[in-house]
């Protein structure tokens, strides 16, 4: 997110705001590959990659880079 200009950078909080909210959102997609049930949204060239703990009422942000190398 260091390298991200300011718009982006803000673009990206307001959508992690959102998922703190509503962790499935429209545009959410199911991650496969992971031992924990992972999910992914768009901001951009962007991707977030995350992990939701109902139990623990809480949003676990895993990586945020941009799409050619968000999954390596």
């Amino acid at each position: 997110m260091k390298k991200a200009p300011k718009e982006l950078s803000e673009r990206i909080l307001k959508k992690i705001e959102a998922l703190s909210e509503m962790p499935i959102i429209p545009d959410t997609k199911v991650i496969h590959g992971f031992k924990e049930k992972m999910y992914r949204v768009r901001v951009g060239d962007y991707r977030i990659l995350y992990a939701v703990d109902y139990q623990d009422a809480k949003l676990d942000i895993v990586k945020i880079d941009k799409r050619d190398s968000v999954y390596l």
